[in-house]
Parts: structure tokens; C-alpha cells; sequence
């Protein structure tokens, strides 16, 4: 999965309005950032080979350090202590959510993956292969980013240029981008593979924290019922709050 992995970070980002979209935006692409990083540096393994599923034509059969279960948990529990350690006015809630956005990319990857996931280690690999089928996986890539986009979208208002139409014209560029990693010529190589994803990664993240800037959470209206984290997106922090001045003394 590519662009749906973003579908999280927008649903996480509507949820807690205080977490910055590009955080969100990293998060939940962490295991394929390190991916990248690891097979530069030779310790994770790639082959290109075209036809090994109906529309990705990376063979992954070695990366135990980035998309195998318990080192998934791993990345999301550092991802949460190091948000914390950054942004300690955020508290643990916010860390929770980054660090279940790190991990939702290994949920989404087992519904797309071939079995090459490894539950531990280098073994036991599953995966339920919708990259075999790619209507279906399509299909899933659409929902999850659009259906986030959305909740987003619903939960925030422009206040500049670009606000209303911007985040749709990113989703409508997400998905020539998606069409060609389905449906263009493979990568050159594994090294092209790692370098490509990290450019997208890095740029889309960037996009993402310009115009996060264009628009604002929705103010609370009287009468409306709210979800708890939508009451707290909502409110502003305790610090932020003014304090009542003090009498003057007679």
C-alpha cells in the first residue's frame, strides 16, 4: 500500500487537532522511510521482479527490521516516546496516537502484501496478497485516504488561499503517483527503488505542513454533539488560556 497508509494520519490529525499533519504524515510511512534507509545501506534486501504480483514488482523477501510484527510494535513505541520526549506539552495521549499511526502502516501493508511480513525474526510471513488483485487494491488505496481526507476536511475550515481545494488537488497528485507505481515500468533498481521512496515521503510531508497551515480546526457550535477527542481538539490548551487579572486593592 502507498497513498492509503495517508488515509490514518488525516482520521489521527482530525481526532487530535494538535499533532502537526506532516508528524502524521511521517508516521505512518516510518517503516517504509527506514525501509528505504535500510536497503541503502545493504542491511535490508529487494529484488525487482516484474510480475511477482498484478501490480507491485518489488520481491521484498528480506526486511525483518522494519515490516516484521513485533519490530512494527517496536517502531511504534519509540515513534510515541520520542514524540513525547519533543512535545511534552502534547501529553501521552498524542504520543499514543503517533505511535499507533507508526503501526498502522503494518496493518494496512498485511492486507496488500504477499506473505513476506515476517510475524518475527525472518519468519512465519503473511500477508493476504490484494496486490494480486488490482481493482481490490486500488479500490482500498482510494478509501483509506479519501475517507480520511475527509473526516479532516470535515473537522477543520480554510482560512487562506488554497485551504478549501488544496488537500484535493495533493489527493488527486497521490493518485497519478499511485498509478504509476501500479502501472508504469518498474524501478531501474533496488538503490532507485529506496531513493524514489524517500523523495515521495519527504515531499508529500512537506506539501503536508504547507497547508495544514491553510486551514483551522472548526470552532464548537452551541447545541453540537462531539466525540471526546473532538471536544479536545476544539478547546484551546490550559497555557494558552488567559488568567482573570486581579481585583485592584481599594
Amino acid at each position: 500500500m502507498f497513498i492509503g497508509h495517508y488515509g490514518p494520519s488525516f482520521a489521527a490529525k482530525a481526532a487530535k487537532q494538535r499533532i502537526p499533519l506532516w508528524v502524521l504524515f511521517v508516521a505512518v510511512q516510518l517503516l517504509d522511510v527506514s525501509w528505504s534507509i535500510f536497503v541503502l545501506l545493504g542491511i535490508e534486501k529487494v529484488r525487482i521482479a516484474p510480475g511477482i504480483t498484478a501490480v507491485n514488482p518489488l520481491d521484498l523477501y528480506y526486511m525483518p527490521y522494519t515490516h516484521g510484527l513485533f519490530t512494527a510494535m517496536l517502531w511504534s513505541v519509540l515513534a510515541a516516546v520520542a514524540y513525547r520526549a519533543f512535545r511534552k506539552q502534547d501529553g501521552w495521549q498524542s504520543a499514543g496516537i503517533v505511535g499507533a499511526a507508526v503501526f498502522s502502516h503494518w496493518v494496512l501493508d498485511f492486507l496488500v502484501h504477499r506473505p513476506d511480513l515476517p510475524s518475527y525474526s525472518d519468519r512465519l510471513k503473511v500477508g493476504l496478497g490484494l496486490w494480486n488483485y488490482p481493482v481490490a487494491a486500488s479500490a482500498l488505496e482510494v478509501v483509506f485516504l479519501f475517507g480520511g481526507m475527509y473526516l479532516y476536511l470535515r473537522a477543520t475550515r480554510p482560512v487562506a488561499r488554497g485551504g478549501r481545494y488544496g488537500f484535493l488537488v495533493l489527493g488527486a497528485v497521490m493518485l497519478a503517483v499511485q498509478a504509476v507505481v501500479f502501472f508504469g515500468p518498474p524501478p531501474s533498481s533496488d538503490r532507485a527503488a529506496a531513493i524514489t521512496a524517500l523523495f515521495a515521503y519527504g515531499l508529500f510531508a512537506a506539501i503536508a505542513f504547507w497547508l495544514e497551515k491553510k486551514r483551522t480546526p472548526k470552532a464548537v457550535r452551541p447545541g453540537s454533539i462531539l466525540l471526546p477527542a473532538q471536544v479536545s481538539a476544539a478547546m484551546p490548551d490550559a497555557s494558552s488560556r488567559a488568567l482573570p487579572r486581579p481585583l485592584p486593592l481599594p
